[in-house]
């Protein structure tokens, strides 16, 4: 924990202090120790971090982006029935259940991976290059620079607060309905409701349009509702489609595949 957080003798800086205005990844994240993936709450979402040893007493800024990946169970195997062991798909659910929800509510983004096959593995890619996302990226990044520019607390979307939020993320009405549903069907926290906002304000960013839409919304809730544990229903991804999506509905959210 020390080495995450920080302390010792003299309360040194810790990973996530160094990470500061960076990333910080934790591979495996499940296997850290409770104490260490709790100790993480405050931080994110303070963005500062309090260090007191008998010698010292610090208080070290901490703005970081946290990736944490993961397997879906102990083994490994919980997508592949050829290789998985006999407590699918229990062990996928207590693997993960090492990770509290409330550690879980804090991220804005969960995509599922599924196992690439061999033989697709030197089969030329079919999306967009680096390069070509690197372009839109920087483009969203002056849209929220050029947005901001007249507020000296904000650098970003992701610094967006109460009024301010409501504000610059308020989706359009079909949007605010979608979402709506959400929060009553998935029982969304407080701050599950606010980061769909933020990142759906992102997605609409990237898209170059200045109204949040109700694509923009469907496409943060897919990537909040990726995976089964972090919502109320078995099957979440069913859920999104049936329960946002009409009939002609053109609206349909880009959707991470549960295996």
């Amino acid at each position: 924990e020390k080495a995450i957080i920080g302390g010792g003798r003299d309360a040194k800086p810790g990973e996530i202090s160094l990470a500061h205005n960076g990333i910080l990844f934790m591979d495996e994240f499940p296997e850290f120790s409770r104490s260490v993936l709790e100790s993480l709450r405050q931080p994110l979402e303070d963005r500062q971090v309090m260090v007191a040893r008998a010698k010292a007493h610090s208080t070290y800024r901490c703005q970081f982006m946290l990736i944490a990946t993961a397997n879906p169970c102990k083994c490994g195997y919980l997508s592949d029935p050829s290789r998985s062991c006999a407590r699918v798909p229990l062990c996928g659910g207590e693997y993960m259940g090492h990770i509290s929800g409330p550690m879980m509510d804090r991220f804005d983004l969960t995509v599922e991976m599924p196992p690439v096959p061999f033989h697709d593995l030197d089969l030329p890619s079919d999306g967009d290059t680096s390069a070509t996302v690197a372009s839109r990226v920087a483009t969203a990044f002056q849209i929220q620079t050029d947005r901001y520019r007249d507020h000296l607390d904000l650098r970003s979307n992701a610094d967006l607060e109460g009024a301010q939020l409501i504000r610059v993320a308020t989706p359009d009405t079909p949007g605010q309905a979608l979402l709506n549903r959400a929060a009553e069907l998935f029982r969304l926290s407080a701050r599950g409701y606010h980061r769909v906002l933020r990142v759906g304000r992102t997605i609409a960013d990237l898209a170059g349009v200045e109204q949040v839409a109700k694509t923009h919304i469907a496409e943060a809730l897919s990537y909040r509702l990726a995976l089964p544990h972090l919502s109320n229903t078995k099957d979440p991804q069913k859920a999104v489609s049936s329960s946002f999506t009409q009939p002609g509905d053109r609206d349909k959210p880009r959707r991470t595949r549960l295996v």
